[in-house]
């Protein structure tokens, strides 16, 4: 006879026990990116919503965010950092291929050995952070696990670019994640249409650019066709979130998109038929897009502006380059 196998389980249920928040030490107005792109301030914010973005320091990089996000969101959540033993990183702008952002995090926030790695989903990173972290506790390969996203998107735009340059900003958010005696995570919705993926993403390969043929690839998109899919196939997938988690709009207490762009944001609620109860996370007026980080950053700061709403649920969605896409409803902690 075989041996048969120990399978692990874990807790039946998970929850966010806490959100971290670093941003770019600069503040950086439509004032002083405008020239390069030759726009306007008004047209800015017209268009995208956006006051101001801030960018981190030439020194600082995507690691160095997350370090300090992972940090407060550990500090907050009760969790000893040495009970931590998975780190998951959501980004697209690591400074070297390899090592992990999250491998080094992990050992700066006293983690280590936690098992360590990154995700790439761009501006759905985040969720998909979530999810993955979720299903690992039930499963019983972790106990508890901070889901970082971090970028600092300043390295990687041109700033003549008028597709995107004037949206990005530099940031990392956090959120400690672990077992719970009721549901504190619903299931997430998720996906990609690659057969899309020119819409949004880098204009050249890190090999071009070794070879001489092609500048230092950064950031671009096609704002028509991402504002159109986002709106119209993004909300589907917010509807589809809310009836897998079994409730509806007017059981929300907050709604925290991706931020990138206010007009989408509007749109977006308006299609939602959202409840006027509903706080938006608007993050984006005076952080810009930050891609994996957005979601943790625009819900930190509601939380901050809005401490009535811990306990309250929130539907989180994000989506980006390569049209990845992931949502889930959450209770906040």
């Amino acid at each position: 006879m075989s041996a048969i196998l120990t399978q692990p389980t874990g807790a039946a249920h998970t929850r966010i026990y806490a959100y971290g928040a670093a941003r770019g030490e600069n503040a950086v107005p439509n004032d002083d990116i405008i020239e390069p792109i030759n726009s306007s301030d008004e047209w800015i914010r017209q268009r995208t919503g956006i006051v101001t973005r801030v960018r981190a320091n030439a020194e600082t990089d995507a690691i160095d965010l997350a370090s300090d996000a992972a940090a407060e969101a550990i500090q907050r959540s009760g969790v000893a950092p040495e009970q931590i033993d998975a780190v998951i990183v959501a980004t697209i702008s690591n400074p070297k291929q390899t090592p992990s952002v999250s491998a080094i995090v992990a050992d700066r926030v006293g983690a280590n050995p936690a098992a360590a790695y990154d995700l790439n989903a761009a501006c759905a990173g985040f969720a998909y952070g979530v999810a993955q972290a979720d299903a690992l506790i039930r499963a019983g390969a972790a106990h508890y696990a901070v889901v970082i996203g971090t970028e600092k998107l300043s390295d990687i735009v041109d700033p003549t670019d008028r597709s995107i340059s004037f949206l990005l900003g530099d940031g990392a958010g956090a959120a400690v994640i672990g077992p719970s005696d009721t549901p504190g995570i619903g299931p997430t919705v998720w996906g990609s249409d690659g057969s899309k993926s020119d819409a949004v993403g880098m204009n050249h390969t890190l090999t071009e650019f070794r070879d001489g043929a092609a500048p230092w690839p950064t950031l671009r998109q096609e704002g028509p066709t991402v504002f159109r899919w986002a709106v119209w196939e993004m909300v589907k997938v917010a509807r589809e979130a809310i009836e897998k988690a079994g409730i509806t709009v007017d059981d929300l207490a907050a709604f925290v998109p991706h931020q990138a762009n206010m007009r989408i944001i509007d749109e977006f609620a308006k299609q939602l038929k959202l409840p006027e109860s509903v706080v938006i996370g608007r993050d984006i007026e005076t952080t810009g897009n930050t891609s994996a980080a957005s979601i943790p950053l625009a819900t930190h700061r509601l939380l901050e502006e809005h401490p009535d709403l811990s306990g309250g649920l929130a539907l989180q969605i994000g989506f980006g380059a390569g049209l990845v896409f992931g949502a889930q409803v959450v209770v906040l902690p």
